[in-house]
C-alpha cells in the first residue's frame, strides 16, 4: 500500500507502531519467548482504605496466614461480573469529580479526590481471568507490570506472588508453580493510592502495560542484555554481555549465538558463539565484541538504530532468542566547550515532561506517548528530562526512534534498600537506550542535598550506576545554587535548577566541572489568554509571566547561547500538567507552566523557542483579533527568525523592526477591526501571517493526527477540534460545547481542551461524551479495536454545523 509522507515523522511512526504491535499482539515473538499482552479486559472495583465491608473485607480476612487462604475478593470464585470492565492502561483519579481541598497534597495533585482525606477512593482492586495451553507446561512465566500506581499486591490463584512499593518501578513475579493449565486462572491486584510520591498528579491504578512472558527453563533472565557502543577511528566498536539462567533442575551445557542487524533487518556482522556451562539456578554471563565499518550513527536527524540477536541454544535447538535495539554514537561533556554529540557542538535544547495528558491522566497509550515527543521535536526540542520519576518504556521507545536525547530521573535519592533496588531497576532496565544522555540522581532533596549524608548516598549511587552501565554520567537536580556541598560533590555534570545569576560564579570557582540547567524558566501562561484572571485562574500568553526563582524564555536563553561552556538546559515543562496550579488554587487545578497545555496545544512561546531552536521559517503574531474595544491599545507580540518584520493593519504599515537574535519584536496597536498581518522577510525571502477579526463560530472541523490506524485494540487517533465562521475563518477565542457520537468498533479513552480551571469531566462514564472549547479548541482521543474496518466520529454542537471524521482500522497499513 502505498503512503503520502508529508515528512519522516508519519513513515517512522508507522515503524514504532509496527514494533509495538510485535511486542503487545496476542502472541508474538521467537520460537520459543512468547509476550502475552494482558491489557484488556480486566475487572475493576473501587475498595476501602478504612472501611472493610467496602474493602472486601480485605483487613479482616487471613490473606497471609496460609498458601491459597485468602478470603474476599481475592479468591479465584469471587462472582466480579458486576465489576467495571477495564483495559489497562488504566487511571482511576482522573475518572474521579474535581473537589476542593485546602490541604497541600490535594492541591498540587490537581483537587482529583484520591489520597490519605479520601479512602473510599484510594483502593482500588483489578481482576484478570486468563487460560494457559496445557502444551506450554514446562516453560516458566513471569508476569510484568510496567508501572502500578501505587503500592500494590498480587495474588494468582488465590497464592500471594508479591508487592511493590514504588508507583513508576517496573515490577514482574515469576508464576510458574501457580498456573493452572487449560483452566480458568485468575490474576488479583490490590492496589493503595492513598500515600504521594510526588507533588503532581500521579494518578491511580495500573496505568502502564501488563504482560506475561513465556519462557523456556534455560533463558535470557530479565535485563539480562547489555550492548554498549562507541566510535573508534571511524568503526562501531560494540561489547554484548548476555547471560544465561537456568531453571531446568540440573547443570546444563549451551550456547549464545549473537550478530547484529540494521534498521532494515540486513546482518551487518557475522556471527559469534560461546558456550557455557550453567548450574541448575545459576546464571552464566558471556562479553563478545563486534565491529562495524563505517557505522550509521545515532543522533537528532538520522536515528540510526542497530539491533543485537541473541539466540540461546542447546544441542542445537533454540531455546530462546530476543533482540536488543541499540544506537551507535558519543556524548561528550566539556567543562569549557559544553556540549557535544558525535563530535558536533550543540546546546541542549530540552523540556522537563511530567506523563499525564488531557483525557486519559497517566494511562498514556504508547501510541499517544509518541505524538506528545513528535510535538516536541516540532518545536526543536532535542532533549526530554523525565520528571521526576522513571519513564514508561514507550517514552524511552519513542525517543530512540525519533532522535530525542533523554534524561533519565529516579523518583528518590536513597541508598536504603527500596530506593537502591529502584535505582538499579531503573538502570538496568533502560541503559541499552540510544537515547539516554545522562543519568539523574533526583530532583531538589532539600533535606539532604547539602549534608554529608547526601554527599555518601550520591557517592553510593554513581559508583553503582558507573558498575551498571560504565557508558555514561551523572547529574543531581540541584536548587542549592552556588554551594559546592553535599550531592553535588559527587557529579559529573553539575545540574542547576534555576539560580542563573550565581552561575558564572559557580563555573569560575569550579571550571572542570560540566554545568547544565537541570531546571530552568518556570514561566507561566495561559493559552489564548491576554489578561491576568486571578479569579478564574488565567495568566496572559506572553513570555512576561515568571515566578520569583525562574525567567522568561528569552532571558534565559539569551544567557545560555552567550556562555560556551553551558551545555544547555531543560524548561519547565514542555506540557501543562495537572496539579501545581501556581500562582492560583481552587478553581485552577492544573499548571501553568507548559509551552503547550494539557492536550498539546502550543501556546505562544512555542513559537519563540521554534524561531531560535530550528531552522524552519517561522512567523507567528499575537493576541488574536477578537473581543477588543475600538480605539483600544493592545500589545502585539511577533515570534520569528526572520530577518526584519513589517506589521500592517488592514493594509496600512504599522512600521518594520529589525529582529533582534534570540528575541521578538512587539508593537502597539490602536485596535479597529480586520486584519493585522506580520510579513517578514529572512534570507531574501518574504514570510508571513495573519490574524483577524472573525464572526461567530459556524461550523466544526475534526482533525485527527492520522485517519488509519492499527487494528491492534492499542493505536490511537488524537482528534482536535476546531471551529470556523461563515467564512472559513478559525474562531480563536470560542468556547461552544461539543458533544460526540462514536459510530463503529473502537472507543473513546477521553476528552479535554487545556484549560487549567476547567471542571468538565475528562472521562464521560455515563457514554455522554462532551467538551466546552477554551478559545477554539478541544481535544478527542479514540483507541482502535482488534477489528479491520472503520468508525466515525460525529461531533455537534447547538447552532452549529457538525462534522464527522472517518478513522480507519489495518491490522497492517503498509
Amino acid at each position: 500500500m502505498k503512503i503520502l509522507k508529508k515528512n519522516n515523522y508519519w513513515v517512522l511512526l508507522l515503524m514504532f507502531c509496527i514494533s509495538f504491535q510485535v511486542v503487545y499482539s496476542q502472541v508474538k515473538t521467537s520460537k520459543s519467548r512468547q509476550i502475552v499482552s494482558l491489557n484488556k479486559n480486566w475487572k475493576f472495583h473501587l475498595g476501602s482504605a478504612n472501611n472493610p465491608s467496602k474493602d472486601f473485607d480485605y483487613s479482616i480476612v487471613r490473606n497471609f496466614t496460609i498458601a491459597g487462604g485468602g478470603g474476599g475478593c481475592i479468591v479465584p470464585e469471587f462472582k466480579d461480573d458486576d465489576w467495571r470492565t477495564v483495559n489497562i492502561p488504566h487511571d482511576w483519579a482522573v475518572e474521579l469529580p474535581f473537589e476542593y481541598h485546602k490541604h497541600f497534597d490535594v492541591q498540587s495533585h490537581g483537587y482529583r479526590p484520591v489520597g490519605g482525606f479520601y479512602p473510599d477512593n484510594s483502593i482500588g482492586w483489578y481482576r484478570k481471568h486468563f487460560t494457559v495451553d496445557n502444551t506450554k507446561e514446562g516453560q516458566r512465566f513471569i508476569i510484568r507490570f510496567e508501572g502500578v500506581y501505587r503500592d500494590f499486591k498480587i495474588w494468582v490463584n488465590n497464592n500471594y506472588i508479591g508487592s511493590t512499593f514504588s508507583g513508576y518501578s517496573e515490577s514482574s513475579f515469576d508464576i510458574t508453580d501457580f498456573i493452572e493449565f487449560s483452566k480458568d486462572n485468575v490474576i488479583v491486584v490490590r492496589v493503595d493510592a492513598t500515600q504521594y510520591e510526588g507533588w503532581f498528579y500521579e494518578g491511580a491504578g495500573i496505568y502502564r502495560n501488563v504482560s506475561l512472558e513465556v519462557l523456556s527453563p534455560v533463558h535470557i533472565p530479565e535485563y539480562g542484555v547489555y550492548v554498549s557502543a562507541k566510535v573508534e577511528k571511524a568503526k562501531g566498536v560494540v561489547q554484548a554481555q548476555t547471560s544465561v539462567k537456568n531453571q531446568e533442575g540440573k547443570t546444563t551445557d549451551c550456547s549464545v549465538v549473537s550478530y547484529l542487524i540494521n534498521a532494515k533487518g540486513v546482518k551487518v556482522t557475522k556471527s559469534l558463539t560461546e558456550k557455557l556451562t550453567v548450574k541448575n539456578n545459576e546464571s552464566a554471563v558471556t562479553i563478545q565484541n563486534f565491529t562495524i565499518n563505517k557505522p550509521e550513527l545515532w543522533d537528532l536527524e538520522s536515528p540510526n538504530l542497530y539491533r543485537l540477536v541473541s539466540l540461546v541454544k542447546k544441542n542445537g535447538i533454540t531455546t530462546d532468542s530476543t533482540q536488543t535495539e541499540f544506537g551507535i554514537r558519543t556524548f561528550d561533556y566539556d567543562a569549557e566547550k559544553g556540549f557535544s554529540l558525535n563530535g558536533k557542538s550543540m546546546k541542549v535544547k530540552g523540556m522537563c515532561v511530567h506523563q499525564d495528558h488531557a483525557g486519559v491522566g497517566t494511562a498514556v497509550p504508547d501510541a499517544l506517548v509518541y505524538y506528545r515527543i513528535k510535538l516536541l521535536k516540532e518545536m526543536g526540542v532535542n532533549a526530554y528530562r523525565c520528571s521526576h520519576n522513571p519513564p514508561s518504556k514507550s517514552v524511552l521507545e519513542a525517543c530512540d526512534k525519533l532522535g530525542m536525547m533523554v534524561l533519565d530521573e529516579i523518583r528518590v535519592i536513597g541508598t536504603g534498600k527500596e530506593y537502591l533496588e529502584q535505582f538499579e531497576k531503573l538502570i538496568l532496565r533502560d541503559r541499552n537506550h540510544a537515547s539516554i544522555m545522562l543519568w539523574s540522581l533526583g530532583n531538589e532533596e532539600t533535606g539532604v542535598q547539602n549534608t554529608d549524608l547526601g554527599r555518601r548516598m550520591a557517592h553510593t549511587l554513581v559508583q553503582r550506576q558507573k558498575e551498571l552501565d560504565p557508558s555514561r554520567l551523572s547529574t543531581y537536580g540541584g536548587n542549592n545554587g552556588i554551594k559546592y556541598l553535599g550531592i553535588n560533590q559527587e557529579m559529573d555534570v553539575r545540574g542547576f535548577n534555576y539560580h542563573i545569576k550565581e552561575l558564572d560564579d559557580y563555573h569560575k570557582e569550579h571550571p572542570k566541572q560540566p554545568i547544565i540547567f537541570s531546571e530552568v524558566s518556570s514561566m507561566v501562561s495561559s493559552r489564548g489568554m491576554y489578561v491576568k484572571d486571578s479569579i478564574k485562574g488565567y495568566l496572559p500568553d506572553y513570555d512576561l509571566n515568571k515566578p520569583r526563582w525562574g525567567q522568561t524564555a528569552e532571558e534565559w536563553w539569551k544567557f545560555t547561547v552567550d556562555r560556551p561552556w553551558l551545555m544547555g538546559g531543560f524548561v519547565w515543562t514542555g506540557f501543562d500538567y495537572r496539579g501545581e496550579p501556581t500562582p492560583f488554587t481552587w478553581p485552577n487545578v492544573n499548571s501553568h507552566f507548559g509551552i503547550m497545555d494539557v492536550c498539546g496545544f502550543p501556546k505562544n512561546t512555542y513559537y519563540y523557542y521554534q524561531s531560535w531552536w530550528t531552522d524552519k521559517d517561522v512567523i507567528k503574531i499575537y493576541p488574536h483579533w477578537n473581543g477588543y474595544k475600538t480605539g483600544e491599545k493592545v500589545n502585539v507580540w511577533c515570534n520569528s527568525n526572520a530577518d526584519e518584520v513589517e506589521l500592517l493593519l488592514n493594509g496600512k504599515s504599522l512600521g518594520k523592526k529589525a529582529m533582534p537574535r534570540n528575541g521578538h519584536l512587539e508593537w502597539e496597536v490602536v485596535y479597529e477591526r480586520g486584519k493585522l498581518e506580520a510579513v517578514g522577510l529572512k534570507n531574501g525571502k518574504t514570510i508571513r501571517t495573519f490574524v483577524e477579526t472573525t464572526d461567530k463560530a459556524y461550523q466544526i472541523v475534526l482533525t485527527p493526527d492520522r485517519k488509519i490506524i492499527n487494528a491492534d485494540g492499542n493505536d490511537v487517533s488524537v482528534i482536535n477540534v476546531t471551529v470556523l465562521d461563515n467564512k472559513g475563518r478559525e474562531v480563536t477565542n470560542a468556547m461552544n460545547l461539543i458533544q460526540f457520537n462514536l459510530n463503529g468498533d473502537a472507543r473513546i479513552l477521553g476528552v479535554g481542551n487545556g484549560d487549567p480551571s476547567s471542571h468538565e469531566a475528562d472521562k464521560c462514564l455515563d457514554g455522554n461524551w462532551k467538551r466546552s472549547l477554551f478559545n477554539g479548541k478541544c481535544q478527542i482521543i479514540l483507541e482502535s479495536s482488534e477489528k479491520e474496518g472503520e468508525f466515525v466520529l460525529k461531533a455537534s454542537s447547538e447552532g452549529l454545523k457538525n462534522a464527522t471524521v472517518t478513522i480507519i482500522q489495518k491490522r497492517d497499513k503498509i
